[in-house]
């Protein structure tokens, strides 16, 4: 009992962290917009905004979505284990989540913002429940698999040094990202909510984006599938047994990733720079997760990993929280800071908004034991008021 106890705050803790990873890298989004985040060039950075756009880009961006990625393939086997040892049947309520994050993450893209991630988990969660009752060695082969596939595709393109197919007119990207500043940075909630549901500056090529989303899930699925693996092996049971491996993959995967990211930052136009962030990314956060585990293997470190813990409990109103808080700072119909502000006073408002995230979760929980978004998403994922999945009933046997 004691082993779970300790993996479930591992967990919640990781979890917690990786959402600070998130609303940094947001904030570029929030700030200069979905299109408009990669495209530097057009906006006036001070040397001091540009130096925290590079460590943003290398420390943090592609690195901490991976792990929530990761915690979401591994929270599948979890659950899929408590339900199990209550007799339940699993898919139906692995369909019910999938659909409660289809439908919240629409929501939330379509009247708040267009970074939402809960839609993608939405969809993903259909494709892993063909890996839910898999053995642990299938589950990692077909990680391994499709990793080398996409490693393969990409580094078979550097070699070859085709030019690359151009997904957005530098024209149509110019006048799109003018014309966001000015509605996100002045408009009103709906001239917002308008520009962003319909306007976009791929034009004739938007098939070629819908056809990226479509393949998309074969991509991404090793980090869910990665994470599924993990569970079934039961890292983070024992963090004090598992302290060697948490400090050699942190020490060896930390400076690779952080090397990776960097060329690819350094040198953008370089045929091998997609292959260096793409696998870059991934090892950073890995050696992140390891990184963060090795606080449970401190005894100085307690009040850091409740406060992290908390965060990580609450993820989901968290996430949306950060959303309706950065929107109302940035957005015309808020303070109206867009594109004004500066990455380094940003990320400084970041951390405090986090600081606050942990303050406020930490209390609440001592109060309630789920967040107002978790405990609906129970409810609808039991058919239950009470938020909790009801014990099958053993059918008894005629004499």
């Amino acid at each position: 009992m004691e082993n779970k106890k300790i993996r479930v705050q591992a967990i919640d803790g990781i979890r917690g962290f990786s959402l600070l990873g998130i609303l940094l890298a947001n904030l570029l989004i929030f700030q200069y917009g979905f299109w408009g985040k990669d495209e530097m060039a057009f906006f006036s950075l001070s040397s001091a905004d540009s130096f925290m756009n590079s460590f943003l880009r290398i420390f943090v961006e592609e690195s901490f979505m991976p792990i929530f990625t990761f915690l979401f393939g591994y929270s599948m086997i979890m659950l899929k284990d408590s339900l199990e040892a209550k007799g339940l049947k699993v898919k139906r309520y692995f369909v019910r989540r999938a659909i409660f994050l289809l439908v919240l993450g629409g929501l939330h893209a379509t009247f708040l913002w267009e970074g939402d991630i809960l839609t993608f988990y939405g969809m993903m969660s259909f494709f892993l429940l063909l890996f839910l009752k898999r053995k642990q060695t299938t589950i990692l082969v077909w990680g391994i698999l499709l990793s080398s596939l996409l490693v393969l595709i990409l580094g078979a393109s550097a070699i070859v040094g085709d030019e690359e197919v151009e997904l957005i007119s530098p024209q149509n990207l110019a006048t799109y990202i003018e014309k966001t500043n000015d509605i996100y940075g002045t408009g009103t909630y709906q001239e917002i909510t308008y520009h962003r549901n319909n306007e976009d500056p791929l034009g004739d090529e938007a098939y070629l984006f819908i056809v990226a989303v479509l393949f998309s899930p074969i991509f991404t699925a090793p980090m869910f599938l990665f994470g599924m693996y993990a569970a079934k092996r039961k890292l983070f049971f024992n963090p004090l047994r598992e302290k060697k491996l948490y400090q050699y993959a942190a020490a060896i995967l930390i400076p690779i990733g952080l090397a990776l990211k960097t060329i690819n930052h350094l040198f953008p136009e370089s045929s091998w720079a997609e292959l260096a962030i793409t696998v870059g990314g991934p090892l950073l956060a890995v050696g992140y997760i390891f990184g963060m585990a090795l606080l449970y293997c401190q005894n100085g470190s307690k009040e850091l990993r409740k406060l992290f813990e908390s965060v990580g409990k609450l993820s989901m109103t968290n996430y949306i929280l950060q959303t309706v808080i950065c929107t109302t700072i940035f957005y015309g119909y808020g303070l109206g800071q867009f594109t004004k502000m500066g990455i380094g006073f940003s990320i400084l408002v970041g951390l405090a908004i986090f600081g606050l995230q942990m303050c406020i979760s930490r209390y609440y929980l001592t109060h309630f034991r789920s967040g107002p978004l978790e405990k609906v998403n129970r409810i609808w994922t039991y058919f239950s008021w009470s938020g909790r999945p009801r014990k099958r009933k053993k059918k008894m046997k005629a004499a």
